[in-house]
């Protein structure tokens, strides 16, 4: 395949197609995202480099018309909360973009799946990814089927998991599917085989199973992993597998959802192995990296803050798989505004709220939104653990602890959508207008859509809470601005 051939690439948002899409541009392929919001990839550095068309891949007329003119397409899609009706809408789009990919005429299909025992008895989650690859290679199109060892790289599920149980916990209970065997692959192993897939001919029509070069245990890599950190940890072994849970205490401790972290303990009840040699007969320029290789950059990368993409760049929320980014004002929605003018300019004032949460806090009382994130976690929730990204940087579409980013306009707007569990929907909007005589109307918004009874209670439960916090926020914002404009 030439490198003038269009390829599209769908999920881009995620975690992997966001990495790809910068590879594919390298070796000098054009490409097209196909994503159901644009909005989420603003900010990324190759945006103005490819195509974007927006489509819901339910819909097989908007996927032809995506699909137009394009060579290959990766099909990197698939629901990431488990369960029956999630599985059963993977299933549903697979045979939705097989059959858009036939009537437009695409050569092929490269997909990637998860390395499992077919044999084994999977969760719904699992059996529809590896029933997705079914279904794709019994289409009229070619597919390459990549199926890849739990992926080790900065920002990863896997990762995250390692590197938060071994920093927090100097002693792990382990269930027995800590010591269930895999092959755990670098991020950027399996976005070179991708890449390589497209020029390799011979990969056309074949299942490729990827992985690192050694077998190890979960409890060997949080071994390799304190190894890496200069930590002393301890295992304690035990005979059960425990993976409801497992999942449970994971999401306590890490900032990995359970519903992200389950599907993975059930992957581990089997062992995750490479069965054959098929990808280092068709790929031998690629040398997969040792785990502790891998882990190591991964961790210079956290540390450098340059984390390109992550886990949570996946719409996973306590609150079902809603429409992303919709935001609308109804009757019965509470508003909380608050207004300050600074003598600032905007882009001054936009920096000092873009820049909240993470390691850097919420300003003002910041024990009583850790607290707010335990109280989630323990029902459930997201937490507040997740973090963000970059501690500076704020992109559309990337969470901020338990809120999701729903809308950012430079120097002017950062809108946060709630996805703590609450009866209702809440947003909290920070906005930065700047005015004739050169200063800045800075103004913090809190926005609440109950659910019913229970929604009504909460609000105003919270309520004297809230006049608190968020006047404290808005003062500590409004200092924050000050100081860095001293600083320019």
């Amino acid at each position: 395949m030439t490198a003038s051939n269009l390829i599209l690439v769908t999920g881009a948002t995620g975690y992997v197609g966001g990495r790809l899409v910068p590879k594919l541009l390298e070796a000098g392929y054009r490409v097209r995202c196909l994503v159901r919001d644009p909005a989420r990839l603003q900010g990324r550095p190759w945006l103005k480099q490819v195509e974007v068309v927006c489509a819901d891949a339910l819909d097989v007329l908007a996927l032809i018309h995506a699909m137009q003119g394009v060579s290959a397409a990766y099909y990197l899609i698939h629901g990431m909360q488990g369960g029956r009706m999630t599985a059963e809408r993977d299933l549903a789009v697979a045979r939705n973009f097989a059959s858009a990919a036939e009537a437009a005429g695409i050569a092929r299909i490269l997909y990637l799946g998860e390395l499992v025992d077919p044999a084994a008895n999977l969760s719904p989650y699992l059996r529809a990814r590896h029933e997705t690859g079914y279904w794709l290679r019994h289409s009229p199109v070619p597919v390459t089927e990549f199926r890849a060892g739990m992926i080790v790289g900065s920002g990863s599920a896997l990762f995250e998991m390692v590197r938060h149980l071994t920093e927090r916990q100097p002693v792990l209970a382990c269930p027995a599917w800590f010591f269930s065997e895999a092959q755990p692959i670098a991020i950027r192993d399996v976005l070179s085989y991708l890449v390589a897939a497209l020029d390799s001919p011979e990969s056309i029509g074949r299942v490729i199973e990827i992985g690192g070069p050694t077998r190890l245990t979960y409890a060997d890599m949080l071994l390799e992993y304190a190894k890496e950190r200069g930590f002393k940890r301890r295992l304690i072994r035990l005979p059960f597998y425990a993976v409801r849970l497992s999942a449970y205490w994971v999401h306590m401790v890490t900032p990995v959802h359970w519903r992200v972290v389950a599907p993975l303990i059930e992957g581990l009840r089997a062992s995750l192995i490479v069965r054959d040699e098929t990808a280092h007969k068709l790929f031998p320029q690629i040398e997969p990296l040792d785990f502790q290789t891998a882990a190591h950059f991964a961790l210079n990368k956290i540390q450098r803050d340059n984390v390109e993409t992550s886990w949570m760049d996946a719409l996973v929320t306590a609150q079902g798989d809603v429409k992303p980014y919709v935001f609308t004002v109804e009757d019965g929605m509470y508003v909380e505004r608050r207004q300050t003018l600074l003598d600032l300019p905007a882009e001054t004032v936009f920096r000092a709220y873009t820049g909240i949460g993470g390691e850097r806090g919420w300003m003002y009382m910041d024990w009583s939104w850790a607290l707010r994130g335990w109280m989630d976690k323990a029902i459930g929730g997201v937490g507040l653990r997740r973090g963000r990204r970059h501690p500076d940087e704020i992109h559309t579409g990337e969470s901020l602890d338990f809120w999701r980013v729903e809308l950012v306009e430079q120097n002017h707007l950062m809108r946060l959508r709630a996805e703590m569990k609450v009866p209702g929907k809440a947003w909290l909007e920070f906005i930065s207008e700047p005015q004739s005589d050169g200063k800045t109307l800075f103004t913090v918004c809190a926005y609440f859509e109950p659910f019913g009874l229970p929604g009504f209670l909460y609000w105003y439960a919270m309520w004297p809470f809230h006049r608190f916090i968020f006047d404290g926020l808005t003062h500590r914002l409004a200092s924050r601005a000050r100081v860095l404009g001293q600083a320019q």
